[in-house]
Order: structure tokens, then C-alpha cells, then sequence
């Protein structure tokens, strides 16, 4: 490598360092600028449950009660969970309300963030259903989760493909999305936020 290439090389490296931190710089600002709004309450929260077990799905003898026939979180998926919980109460986040779905991984995920929730068949996953039940699921958390009045924040855990019907998005294991009912009693999406890192 000639002088002049070695030069580039450095200069190249350094730019994409800079591009780097920038990039993280603005999405701390954002994240902080999400909790900030969090703070006031009245938001709806969507969260995807933590990390579980390899796999896709539950097991073909999947039984609803019964956490030994389902796919359940990981060792990292508890630890994150447990992490989410701390990140809010160290932002002092008000959660008034946590709803999940009745699917172990979604229960332990939000008894393990938050130490309480109620389960809603509504948040239940409907990666099994058929087009018609996945529809009368989804339209059904849309009309409570809009009529919910909150002073403090309402946290959702459930799964990958209930929020991808409920708004259009995809989320990772623990990420969160974070909308607010407009005028016309819509979710406005207003950001998303990554779990905590270890």
C-alpha cells in the first residue's frame, strides 16, 4: 500500500467513525426525547415480548396454560426483561396499565418488567389463525386499547405479528413502539425504542 493509500485508508476509516457517532448521537437524542413524552402519560406502548428459545412458533402440542408445550423466553430474554423494567423505573415512566397476551413468553416478559399485568385474549398471537379470526382480534384490541382512557402510560406485550396487524411495523424481541391516540381515535406512532442493552 503506497502512502497516499494508506492516507485514504485513515481518512476513510475516520469519516465512517464520525458517521458512526453522529448517527448515535441522534438517536440518543431521540430515545431521550420518546421518555421525555413517556413521562406525561397517555401513551400506548407496543411491545414485542423478550428473547425466547430458538425456534418458530410454538410445538405442535402447545396447550394455552400449560408453559411446558410452548416456546418460552431464553436466560438473555428474562435478564432483558427484567432490564426494561428497571430502564423504567429509573426514567420514572407512569404505567398504569399492563395488558399481555395469555402466551407464557408475553407473561413472563411483562411480570418480569413491570411484576403485574392482565391477560387479553385480544393480544393473543395470531400466527396460527386464520385471516378472519386474526382480523376480529386485531379490530377488537384496536376498538379497547382506543377507547382506554390513561393518565398514565398502557403497555402491550404480545407478538411479532399482532403489532405488525395492529400498525404496520416490525419489531425485534423487547423492542417497543410508542404511539398516541390522535383525534380520531387512531394510533399515532410517535417512535420505537430498543431494550436495553446488557
Amino acid at each position: 500500500m503506497t502512502t497516499l493509500q494508506h492516507a485514504m485508508f485513515r481518512l476513510a476509516a475516520s469519516l465512517a467513525l464520525l458517521v458512526a457517532m453522529s448517527t448515535c448521537a441522534l438517536v440518543a437524542r431521540a430515545d431521550e426525547a420518546l421518555w421525555s413524552q413517556l413521562r406525561q402519560g397517555g401513551h400506548v406502548i407496543l411491545m414485542r415480548h423478550a428473547v425466547t428459545l430458538s425456534g418458530i412458533g410454538d410445538p405442535s402440542n402447545f396447550m394455552l396454560g400449560d408453559c411446558s408445550t410452548q416456546r418460552n423466553l431464553s436466560g438473555q430474554g428474562r435478564d432483558d426483561a427484567r432490564r426494561i423494567g428497571r430502564m423504567f423505573r429509573e426514567k420514572s415512566i407512569p404505567v398504569e396499565d399492563v395488558w399481555t397476551s395469555r402466551w407464557c413468553r408475553c407473561i413472563d416478559t411483562a411480570l418480569l418488567a413491570f411484576e403485574n399485568a392482565k391477560t387479553m385474549p385480544m393480544l393473543d398471537s395470531i400466527f396460527n389463525d386464520d385471516a378472519k379470526r386474526a382480523a376480529e382480534k386485531t379490530a377488537e384490541a384496536m376498538r379497547v386499547i382506543t377507547r382506554a382512557e390513561l393518565k398514565g402510560n398502557l403497555v402491550l406485550v404480545t407478538h411479532q405479528q399482532n403489532i405488525q396487524a395492529l400498525v404496520g411495523e416490525s419489531l425485534s424481541s423487547g423492542e417497543m413502539l410508542v404511539a398516541r391516540k390522535d383525534q380520531s381515535g387512531r394510533l399515532k406512532l410517535l417512535g420505537r425504542l430498543q431494550p436495553p442493552s446488557r
